[in-house]
Formats: structure tokens, C-alpha cells, sequence
């Protein structure tokens, strides 16, 4: 997945003739605390919600202020990773893209990215989570995925966090089967630390409804 493929359409950019109060309203319209500045297609950079809130004049066209703009943006062919870094590192919500020749396509916002973030770790999908503790030496995603098989399962997505200044690593599987026992018994068998289970075999606590409320909520 590239940067191009998550740009949303239904969010404008602002322009140099907007007004700090259309600026603002915007922002509260979509649930964003940034929006790019774009002269045509040239992009000019990111204003801040918090910037504008100091402007005593609303109706002050932006583009007669001297803001402090942010010139952050990513490549249409950039990986979505790149997307993820600048929401992280900079504390941004969305994230503007760029053609070739640095003109503005359209931005990322970070709603758009966690829908696209659930689909990718199938969160919406009925089944289990197993979470293993192993060494680096053994690491093998394979052999982990014929342990889940075995049991007439599958791995519907996975995902590894390292920790600094350790060559232990933590292992997440989301698995399409809420009974887990004979897989976690076999993963103690082939001496895998099972650090955590989560599934709704014994009771609904509700988890789901509350991530597609969630989502509504986000989904502007």
C-alpha cells in the first residue's frame, strides 16, 4: 500500500483567501487539527489549529498572517509506513501528498489510516488473539502459521514487536477460531512462551460494538 492509495477526497485544502474562521470551522468539521495551505496545486504547507486559535480577527484571510507553516508532506509512490511515521514523529492528523513534481494531490488524514490499519490486522474479524513471547533465533512465521493450521485454523493477520536491548520478541496472532486451547497446548508443546489469549468464547464484553462505535465516530 502506497501513500496515493489512502489519499481522501472529501477533505479540502484550504486557500490563501480563506479566513482564519473558515480555516477553523473546517478543522472542526473534519476532526482535524491540521490542513494544508495550497496556492493551485503548489503546496505551501500546514497550519495548526492551535496557531489559528490565537488570532484575535477571524475574519483575517490566512494568507495575510505570518504563520508558521509545517513543511511536511510525503510522495503519491511513498509506502504507507512513511505516512505512519510523520502522524507518529510529528504529532500530525493528516499527512499531505505530493506528485513527482511537488504538486498537492490530496492529503491522508489519520482516520483513513486506522480504518485502513483495522483492515489490515482484520480487527472486525470474529476470532482469537494469541500473543507469544520468543527468541530472535526463532523467529519462524511459517512454522507458527502450520501450528495454527494444524488445528483447522488460520492466521488471519500478525504482527512483531521488538524490544531495545533485548533479543526477545513479542508476536501477535489474530487467529479465525475464539477456541484456542488445542492451538496455545500445541504452542506449549514446541515450547513457545503463550504470554497472553483474548477471545469471546465465555462472554461478549462488548469490545466490538464499542470499535464500531468508534469508527462511526471517525468516519467523516
Amino acid at each position: 500500500m502506497i501513500a496515493g492509495e489512502l489519499i481522501s477526497n472529501i477533505i479540502p485544502p484550504l486557500r490563501t483567501s480563506d479566513t482564519v474562521r473558515k480555516a477553523l470551522d473546517r478543522m472542526s468539521e473534519f476532526k482535524l487539527y491540521h490542513l494544508p495551505i495550497v496556492n493551485e496545486l503548489q503546496y505551501l504547507g500546514l497550519v495548526s489549529e492551535e496557531e489559528l486559535m490565537e488570532v484575535r480577527d477571524t475574519d483575517t484571510a490566512i494568507g495575510a498572517l505570518p504563520l508558521t507553516l509545517l513543511n511536511s508532506f510525503t510522495f503519491e509512490n511513498a509506502h504507507i509506513y512513511e505516512v505512519i511515521r510523520l502522524l507518529s514523529e510529528l504529532q500530525l492528523s493528516v499527512v499531505p501528498v505530493l506528485d513527482q513534481q511537488k504538486n498537492y494531490l490530496g492529503l491522508v488524514s489519520i482516520d483513513k489510516l486506522l480504518h485502513f490499519t483495522a483492515n489490515l490486522y482484520s480487527v472486525s474479524e470474529p476470532g482469537g488473539i494469541i500473543v507469544l513471547a520468543i527468541s530472535n533465533r526463532n523467529n519462524s512465521l511459517a512454522h507458527m502459521s502450520q501450528i495454527v493450521e494444524s488445528d483447522n485454523a488460520q492466521v488471519l493477520s500478525s504482527y512483531i514487536n521488538a524490544f531495545p536491548d533485548s533479543t526477545r520478541l513479542e508476536v501477535t496472532l489474530k487467529i479465525n477460531k475464539t477456541d484456542l486451547s488445542g492451538i496455545v497446548a500445541t504452542f506449549e508443546r514446541y515450547d513457545y512462551e503463550v504470554k497472553a489469549v483474548f477471545n469471546n468464547t465465555n462472554h461478549d464484553d462488548g469490545s466490538m460494538d464499542r470499535f464500531n462505535s468508534f469508527m462511526n465516530y471517525l468516519n467523516v
